[in-house]
């Protein structure tokens, strides 16, 4: 399986900044950041969570993935946008958020397809 973060070219013109983990399972391994041009603002996403919709799973995805986002260097908060988006603020680089939230749906990618597929 393929993990590689990498810089991609943002095809939205209101972005600034574009990291994507490339993976050969997208649904539940995928993460992106995007910086906006506008602050300090970072908009990360885990592709998982389109699909994890029971708690206690859908929580504890949610928990740990705002506070791995907290944990890394330069984040000044971490609010929940979206179903699977986060909004940053600060001064993280784009890779270290997508590793640390790639970190997490690793480790909880065992239980999500269980979840998921039964």
């Amino acid at each position: 399986m393929s993990d590689d973060v990498q810089q991609i070219q943002p095809l939205d013109s209101g972005i600034a900044e574009e990291w994507i983990r490339k993976t050969d399972e997208p649904d539940l391994r995928a993460v992106s950041a995007s910086m906006l041009r506008v602050g300090p603002l970072w908009h990360v996403s885990a592709w998982v969570m389109e699909f994890v919709r029971t708690d206690p799973l859908e929580s504890e995805l949610r928990r740990r993935i705002a506070d791995a986002l907290s944990t890394v260097d330069g984040v000044s908060s971490v609010e929940e946008e979206d179903r699977e988006v986060w909004t940053v603020t600060g001064t993280p680089t784009g890779k270290a958020l997508v590793e640390a939230v790639a970190r997490v749906v690793d480790d909880m990618a065992e239980a999500v397809t269980v979840a998921v597929s039964g």
